[in-house]
């Protein structure tokens, strides 16, 4: 499997993980030249911006997922929220939060493993 073919099926386990907590999906894959979205939802009315980060498990690795959320990755999120906001027409008021899932699968036992890390700051 490649980095894209991973990074797909991630996003579609990280989508169930999220249904199955009570959210709903309105839009994956929000692209713009200066950053992407993997997933947006919604749930008790606010919105919910979702950057997954999917990873195949070859033994301990010692690596962590999330940290490839940087600070210049996170200004990019920043912006790319905010256009998505503004292109959408939500209320400048409108309440959003910002999360990160990490998704590690095991292609030995064909499972996988969810992390939700809940209300990152930007």
């Amino acid at each position: 499997m490649n980095t894209k073919d991973i990074g797909e099926i991630g996003e579609n386990i990280a989508c169930k993980y999220l249904e199955n907590k009570g959210f709903l999906i309105i839009d994956r894959n929000y692209y713009k030249k200066w950053g992407e979205i993997d997933i947006v939802t919604a749930k008790d009315k606010i919105i919910h911006f979702i950057e997954v980060k999917s990873i195949v498990l070859k033994g301990d690795m010692g690596y962590r997922p999330e940290e490839n959320v940087h600070i210049l990755k996170q200004k990019r999120l920043k912006r790319t929220i905010q256009t998505y906001l503004l292109e959408k027409k939500y209320n400048i008021e409108a309440e959003f939060k910002f999360h990160i899932v990490i998704v590690h699968m095991n292609p030995n036992t064909r499972r996988a493993n969810v992390t939700f890390m809940e209300n990152i700051i930007l």
